[in-house]
């Protein structure tokens, strides 16, 4: 009994409407809907060199220490694991594009996150979130979206590389591609009528229908968690402060900034957490993501932050800290899945990365589409990351349009100092360097 009343005066369970019971029940619908992260975040950093089974307990554990943290020191219902669209910026980009080794990524993540909680001790954050334009935050998760979705296709053979059109169908009569989009429509039939867990469940149907059709093996269930050591304190800091990788990091703080401070506000908005347009106790928040940021390189990870899937844990009831420390608690446990994860082919995951590119492109509604100064740089923004195959390349091109628009529309007080000096930094180093950031060097 003394525990119990330890817990509700802690989180504060009796103040916020709810009980400990509610916020367990939050707890693993939190998990539930976010718990595709644990095999998806492997299989997209193991394209990149490293070892799947290590990132998976990486991935685990880094999401087991943010929630939990979240939970006991900005007591708040939001859960934290690496997120969708840097990891894809990690491997992609940084590793696969730009030829730099995974260990250097992990050290651009650290100092990210270092960086990340340096500007929010200060406040600077504030600063920075107000100087970018709400078009191009909008814009950001929208480009981010579509890129992500892109990778899921192509990973799911529904599309293929062609010399001639770049890309093209993929022959559906395969087995990957019919799996990929049937795990698609399975997913959204159950996010459209509102079940809990949908791309959990979308990822282990197709999963299930692999194994019948010869298409995988089935190698268990549980197991001793396998060694993290592959990836363990692996993070090369010394080739990640080189010059050139500067925009690398800037990149990687630049859309944690925005993805999780909007991440933030956006849960609480619909947790009814806000007072007076303000998130109480949010540097704490924000101070927990960039700790675990840090703490996920550290792991072996690409950078961790707060999900928008937390929403559903708030709707079924959790309203603490104690339903994030009930989803940490649920990542630690799935340490000991290796081996089922291991049987969960590249199809069964694809249509996990389309359907979150469906929920990232939402906020495209939000953006000015009669302003031409607002809608060009959004669009431009948008597409460059996909068809580019760069996160990077879309910030440059949103952010260097803007201002340049609005100059010659006559419309210079839409502009911030802080987005003409991004600006001239992004034009400076395509001037001298002959490339765009997120390209080659």
């Amino acid at each position: 009994m003394a525990i119990k009343k330890y817990i509700y005066a802690y989180f504060k369970i009796k103040e916020n409407n709810s009980s400990i019971p509610k916020e367990i029940i939050g707890g693993i619908t939190t998990f539930m809907t976010m718990a595709y992260i644990i095999f998806v975040n492997p299989a997209i950093l193991s394209k990149a060199g490293m070892s799947y089974s290590a990132v998976l307990v990486a991935t685990a554990l880094s999401a087991s220490f943010g929630s939990i943290l979240m939970g006991l020191l900005a007591n708040y219902p939001f859960a934290l694991a690496p997120g969708m669209g840097l990891n894809a910026y990690f491997t992609y980009t940084i590793v696969m594009q730009l030829g730099y080794t995974w260990q250097s990524a992990l050290g651009a993540v650290f100092i990210s996150g270092l960086l990340f909680f340096l500007l929010t001790l200060v406040r600077i954050r504030q600063l920075l979130i107000k100087g970018i334009p709400e078009s191009l935050k909008n814009s950001m998760s929208a480009g981010i979206g579509l890129f992500i979705a892109l990778i899921g296709l192509e990973q799911g053979g529904v599309i293929i590389r062609n010399e001639q059109t770049l890309i093209s169908m993929g022959n559906l009569g395969e087995l990957g591609p019919i799996l990929t989009l049937i795990g698609i429509i399975i997913i959204a039939i159950f996010r459209a009528r509102g079940i809990h867990g949908a791309i959990l469940i979308g990822i282990v149907s197709v999963w299930i229908v692999a194994i019948f059709t010869g298409g995988t093996t089935f190698n268990g269930f549980f197991n001793v968690p396998p060694p993290i050591s592959p990836v363990f304190l692996k993070l090369d800091l010394k080739s990640a402060i080189d010059v050139g990788f500067y925009s690398i990091v800037f990149v990687i703080l630049f859309v944690d900034l925005f993805d999780a401070t909007g991440t933030f506000i956006g849960v609480a908005k619909q947790g009814g957490f806000m007072i007076n347009g303000e998130l109480p106790r949010m540097t704490r928040a924000l101070s927990v993501d960039a700790i675990t940021a840090m703490f996920g390189a550290l792991m072996g990870t690409s950078t961790t932050t707060a999900y928008v899937e937390s929403t559903t844990g708030i709707l079924a009831g959790g309203r603490t800290g104690l339903t994030a420390v009930i989803v940490g608690i649920l990542f630690l446990l799935s340490i000991f899945i290796s081996p089922l994860a291991s049987s969960i082919p590249m199809y069964a995951i694809a249509p996990a990365l389309v359907i979150v590119g469906a929920y990232m492109t939402q906020s495209i509604v939000d953006i000015d589409w009669g302003d031409f100064t607002e809608s060009l740089p959004a669009f431009l923004l948008i597409i460059f990351m996909p068809f580019t195959f760069s996160i990077a390349n879309g910030i440059v091109m949103g952010v260097i349009t803007y201002p340049i628009l609005k100059l010659f529309s006559g419309r210079l007080k839409e502009t911030t100092p802080l987005l003409w000096i991004l600006a001239a930094i992004f034009i400076l180093r395509f001037i001298y360097m002959g490339v765009f950031i997120g390209h080659s060097y």
